[in-house]
């Protein structure tokens, strides 16, 4: 199978990273079966997003990374994304936590990155899945959590754990940089949905993690943090989960996006089974793909906007208030369900012949909407926690 190359050019810029998505998109669609087959990305898709340099679009710029604005978490995965929906969701993974490592100790970037700036970093974090004590030198750590995206590639892992205060009876949730080592991984994920996304389960038996090496979520909510001496930049001073719906909404972009190119594609010149008309005369299936279209263009238009604001918010050396962070986190999810309303459209659209496997609706149908059971992008959750504090009453999600 092909492979892509590039020539050398470190760090890429937003447009060369475009460029070089764009030329994925034909290979990762010849790839998508044996993607879903492996169950996480084929060795060679890892190898070229290494290539390429899209996993490192938000890497600090001190450790080779192109250091992008936060829309490129949109855009570029909506790219990818048009060709293989579980690429992308690896890809917006695995490229956030180079951006989140930059608000962590130098201490800890040099650590994980001295070695190799490419190292992947995989995540968990299911708080509730693990408990930590702090004791001398660190944290005894110990659990086990789901949905570990990317984890085969990955040489470290941000681990999210409830660390409870034994005198007050309070609790404090923390991320803790576990190297792979120290954890094992239970294959569990047989799926139906992002099957290639090898999201496993990951298994902590008690390690101790050494100060340097964990970061309560407080420091990433948009405030100073350990990193900011270092990684002085706008990009370091978002809030990390007040933004991670863009990360989910921008795989579910390009899933939406490639359905309805490769229906529009396969319609064209195709006559309907039973009538032996043109399909593209029926004004039913073109008022279909216009609303589709729509639903996109709104969902990428809002979602571009959140992005844009926070980073002005960030330029300014501010704090952005819990009105917006929620309202970020409603529109990440909203724009999700348009996407996914999107699919469904078209899905609909194509009739009996969507079902088969060699059809690629079938695919972005089943992908599209395990995206939307992600808690980042699920409409109740986020939608409620909006409403909550635009009826003044104090937000029920911890972390934001």
């Amino acid at each position: 199978m092909a492979q892509a190359t590039y020539a050398s050019s470190d760090p890429p810029s937003f447009d060369e990273l475009r460029r070089r998505a764009e030329a994925l998109v034909p290979l990762l669609r010849e790839r998508a079966a044996k993607t879903e087959a492996l169950r996480r990305l084929p060795d060679e898709t890892i190898a070229d997003l290494h290539r390429s340099g899209l996993f490192r679009m938000l890497q600090p710029a001190r450790a080779g990374g192109s250091e992008l604005p936060y829309t490129a978490m949109v855009e570029l995965a909506a790219i990818i994304g048009s060709g293989c929906g579980s690429t992308a969701w690896v890809l917006n993974n695995l490229a956030s936590h180079h951006w989140m490592l930059g608000y962590w100790p130098k201490a800890a970037q040099d650590e994980i990155w001295g070695p190799s700036p490419d190292t992947l970093i995989g995540s968990a974090f299911i708080f509730p899945g693990g408990r930590a004590r702090k004791v001398k030198g660190g944290y005894r750590l110990g659990g086990r959590w789901p949905f570990s995206s990317g984890v085969d590639p990955s040489a470290w892992n941000m681990i999210g754990a409830v660390v409870p205060d034994e005198q007050t009876g309070a609790s404090e949730q923390r991320i803790f940089l576990v190297p792979a080592s120290d954890y094992s991984i239970v294959d569990t994920w047989y799926v139906s949905g992002l099957a290639g996304t090898g999201s496993k389960d990951v298994v902590i038996a008690d390690v101790l993690v050494p100060e340097h090496r964990t970061l309560s979520v407080e420091a990433g909510k948009g405030g100073p943090h350990p990193g900011s001496a270092i990684n002085p930049g706008a990009l370091f001073r978002l809030p990390w989960f007040a933004l991670f719906g863009f990360v989910v909404a921008g795989v579910s972009l390009g899933i939406a996006r490639g359905a309805i190119e490769q229906y529009v594609a396969g319609t064209r010149s195709k006559l309907g089974t039973y009538t032996g008309r043109s399909l593209a005369d029926f004004s039913t299936l073109q008022v279909h793909v216009a609303e589709a279209g729509a639903l996109t263009d709104a969902a990428e238009a809002v979602m571009l906007r959140d992005c844009e604001e926070a980073m002005r918010f960030a330029e300014a050396g501010e704090v952005p208030p819990m009105e917006d962070k929620v309202r970020w986190r409603r529109d990440g999810a909203y724009a999700a369900r348009m996407c996914t309303q999107a699919v469904d459209i078209i899905f609909a659209a194509a009739g009996g012949g969507a079902i088969y496997e060699s059809n690629p609706l079938q695919r972005a149908f089943r992908d599209i909407h395990a995206a939307s059971g992600h808690f980042g992008v699920n409409w109740d959750a986020n939608g409620v926690n909006y409403g909550r504090v635009a009826l003044g009453l104090p937000p029920d999600t911890a972390n934001l």
